[in-house]
Order: structure tokens, then C-alpha cells, then sequence
């Protein structure tokens, strides 16, 4: 799993909490969950997350708020279907996805057609060099980011949560509504695609 303590400066651009549209949207976040502070209690932590993931799936700030707010609307207004001992993160980043799929844009981006590898023919024996290893050698914010947005959106979402949002693959599945053996192989396919990706400019710098 990609280390953030390692990579400060590389991840940092996926973790934006000083954005002034978040932090104006982060002050309407209390309004709303004032109707429950326990909605609110696990929701506000997880706001830098969910913005930043919506972000990455529709590729624009405002849009991203949007989503973000919708989202929360529906979260807390089905709060009272969440149970206790499920996963708060999961739960909610699924409604978030949900919400966006349901959105124009989402709409659009579910069109794509997306062959899933199986994972009983991944290329797991890979002798280059790994993501995490090539990613501490590239102190080049600029071109992650660029690398990141060239991956098939399928791919990079399953990566986002598996290596910056810390998920585990049973989590991410719930998230994604897909069996762990797909994460599993979006996340492989995920991490050969930035490998090759970033390799130029890894060159480069040697």
C-alpha cells in the first residue's frame, strides 16, 4: 500500500483541506446534520475524504461540492437505515458514489464499456519495480496527479481507495457493489497502468 508518511508531498494534492470552495461548503455541513449529532459526529471527520473522491470522480470543485452536499443530504436522511456495527466510511462513500451515478455526468461515465481482468490471470509476478518503490523515487507531484488522470476511472477509484483512503478490499467492494476478486483486479491493473505511466519521467530524473 502506497505510504503516506513517506510520500508527504506526492499524496498531498489528494488530501485538499485548505480548498476555500470545501472549507465554504464544510460550513454548511453543521446546518444539515444538526439534526443529528451522531450523523454528524461521524460524517464531518470524513468530509477532506469525500470531497476529494468526488472530485476525482467528476474532475471539477463546484461539481464536487455539489456532489458532496447531495450526498450528505441522502446519507443523513437514511442515516436511520445505517447500523451501528457496519462501516460508517463505507457506507457512506457508496451513497456518494450512488449519487453520482445517478448525476448527468455519472450517467455519462457509467456508458464506458470496462473489461474486468479475472483474478485468476493477474500478472502478480511483476520483477519491476513497484508502485510504492517507483512513487518514493519520483518527488514529482505534477506528474502523479497527470498519471492519475490518464488511468481508466474504473481503476483509479478502486486505487484512491485502496492506497489514500486506506480502505480494505471488503470495504472497497461494499463501496463499489462489486465481488473483492474485481477490486482485487482493478487495483492490480490500477497499479501495472501507473507503473508504466510514470516510468518516463522516473528516467528522467535517474
Amino acid at each position: 500500500m502506497l505510504n503516506r508518511q513517506s510520500l508527504p508531498a506526492t499524496y498531498a494534492v489528494l488530501r485538499k483541506t485548505n480548498n476555500p470552495r470545501s472549507t465554504e461548503a464544510l460550513r454548511i455541513m453543521p446546518s444539515i446534520a444538526s439534526r443529528s449529532a451522531a450523523f454528524e459526529d461521524l460524517a464531518l471527520p470524513l468530509f477532506p475524504s469525500l470531497y476529494n473522491h468526488a472530485f476525482w470522480l467528476v474532475r471539477n470543485e463546484t461539481e464536487a461540492e455539489d456532489l458532496v452536499q447531495e450526498a450528505l443530504t441522502k446519507a443523513l436522511r437514511a442515516f436511520d437505515s445505517f447500523k451501528p456495527s457496519t462501516n460508517f466510511k463505507a457506507w457512506i462513500f457508496r451513497i456518494l458514489r450512488n449519487t453520482f451515478f445517478t448525476s448527468r455526468t455519472g450517467i455519462a461515465a457509467s456508458r464506458t464499456i470496462f473489461i474486468e481482468d479475472h483474478p485468476d490471470v493477474l500478472h502478480t509476478h511483476d520483477a519491476g519495480p513497484t508502485p510504492e518503490e517507483t512513487l518514493i523515487r519520483l518527488d514529482n507531484q505534477a506528474a502523479i496527479v497527470t498519471a492519475l488522470g490518464q488511468l481508466q476511472p474504473l481503476l483509479r477509484e478502486a486505487l484512491l481507495l485502496c492506497d489514500v483512503e486506506e480502505m480494505k478490499y471488503k470495504e472497497i467492494a461494499l463501496v463499489l457493489d462489486v465481488p473483492i476478486g474485481t477490486v482485487m483486479s482493478r487495483i492490480s491493473r490500477a497499479r501495472q497502468a501507473l507503473r508504466q505511466l510514470i516510468q518516463p519521467e522516473v528516467r528522467k530524473q535517474l
